[in-house]
């Protein structure tokens, strides 16, 4: 059951910190209505920069920060500037770029729709392995080429039943697409170093590191986060573990792999690679990974796109809603989880 909220004449003020550009699509005038109704917040009044008159006046009574892409660093300056401020609340995944030091020795609540992002890069992840146990992208450059197929013709090695999947990382997103693969005739295996045998029973999935993972599994998805732990945590001799025909899909950060090892394995045919995310990202004009018809590449559309923006919202506004009830946020970040999550 959800908290009360306050009085209308009661609300407190909220500000929005983002580029103004995705307020429309994360707040459409449904969300928008039922977000006013708990706050007194102005959706003609974004804050870009955190210098600017009209944005310190609202600071000094502000509550609650309502950001998303396009935030500024919230720097000791800008906490100066705003006394009253209880909480941070993220309309997008990672907070690391403008959650500073200094809004958690304050003792300032955060939290994220980082589990609402999680739901379209769970999907996507869920139709690429779906569709690379079919062999669709081979068999679709192909007939492609070839503009004729035999009809009842059976495709050896095709097929979903009983293909073994590896989930790099049970984050939100490695979680969330557990899951989605539960219906599924699947074999599903999880390297994760801070998950337990007793989770991963939980999970319904087999626990192992990663060289035996990367050996055992058709298909491997990377879902760790990006920190120096993880950097190219898929390097040459990882990507020599994975058996021939194996797919490699990336949808985390293109860091996590390293791209002209995995490149010289694509070269050879030995490999196949589903990549939403690069590293550089955008890939250079000159990159081999453009023309490799073993590869197929999406820009970054893992994530909430469209009106996919509008549930990082809503769960933005569930947030709110909880913690003015006086209830914790039901996805709320601590410090001490930054170096394991995105």
């Amino acid at each position: 059951m959800k908290g009360t909220p306050p009085l209308v004449s009661d609300r407190p003020q909220a500000l929005f910190a983002l580029s103004p550009q995705y307020l429309p699509e994360l707040f459409p005038p449904k969300s928008l209505g039922r977000l006013q109704q708990l706050v007194q917040v102005d959706d003609g009044l974004v804050a870009e920069q955190f210098d600017a008159p009209a944005i310190r006046a609202a600071l000094s009574s502000a509550e609650y920060l309502i950001t998303g892409w396009g935030c500024p660093p919230i720097t000791a300056a800008v906490l100066d500037a705003a006394p009253r401020l209880r909480a941070i609340l993220h309309t997008a995944g990672s907070v690391k770029a403008h959650v500073t030091a200094e809004c958690w020795e304050r003792g300032l609540a955060v939290t994220s729709a980082a589990s609402a992002n999680a739901v379209p890069v769970a999907e996507y992840t869920l139709a690429t392995i779906l569709l690379a146990g079919k062999d669709v992208f081979r068999l679709s450059n192909r007939y492609r080429a070839a503009r004729h197929f035999t009809l009842a013709e059976v495709q050896p090695g095709v097929g979903n039943y009983g293909r073994t999947v590896g989930v790099i990382g049970a984050s939100r997103i490695g979680r969330r697409v557990i899951e989605l693969l539960r219906p599924f005739d699947l074999d599903v295996y999880l390297f994760d170093p801070y998950v337990d045998a007793v989770t991963a029973a939980e999970l319904g999935v087999h626990l192992v590191d990663l060289d035996t993972l990367l050996r055992t599994c058709d298909i491997v998805s990377v879902h760790a986060p990006a920190n120096p732990q993880t950097y190219r945590l898929l390097g040459a001799s990882q990507l020599a573990m994975l058996r021939d025909g194996a797919t490699l899909i990336n949808t985390a950060r293109g860091e996590l792999v390293d791209t002209d090892a995995l490149i010289k394995h694509l070269e050879t045919g030995r490999l196949y690679a589903v990549l939403d995310v690069t590293d550089p990202e955008p890939l250079p004009g000159h990159s081999a990974l453009w023309e490799l018809p073993n590869v197929f590449l999406t820009p970054h559309i893992a994530g909430s796109h469209g009106n996919e923006l509008a549930r990082m919202g809503d769960c933005i506004i569930d947030e709110l809603e909880r913690i003015l009830g006086g209830r914790p946020f039901a996805h709320g970040i601590v410090a001490s989880d930054l170096d394991r999550v995105a």
